[in-house]
């Protein structure tokens, strides 16, 4: 049973990147944090999907808007086994953290 941070990536700009999935037979409490480390505002997207390409239902952010310097916040976010985290933001300048717990379901 892992704990603190699951998942950590700093991804391509325009591009879906898995940052975390949650193992098999296991369950997950998280909290994702998006940076935008960059000197103007990026869009950003993130998914609790079955795959690496969510689907349209699968988007519980979809191109928000995250100021120069600036971070958005996802926490409590329940996950189920073999879920996947996935982000996707205009800019190359933004950071993605998922910290949180697993458990054996």
């Amino acid at each position: 049973m892992a704990s603190g941070i699951l998942g950590q990536s700093a991804p391509a700009a325009t591009t879906n990147t898995t940052v975390y999935t949650v193992p098999a037979s296991t369950v997950a409490v998280v909290n994702i944090s998006v940076v935008n480390r960059g000197g103007s505002a990026a869009t950003v997207r993130v998914a609790l999907a079955a795959g690496s390409t969510p689907t349209d239902d699968e988007w519980i952010e979809y191109n928000t808007s995250v100021g120069s310097t600036s971070v958005l916040e996802r926490t409590g976010v329940v996950l189920d086994a073999t879920k996947n985290v996935v982000v996707h933001a205009s800019s190359a300048d933004t950071s993605v953290s998922v910290y949180g717990l697993e458990s054996a379901a």
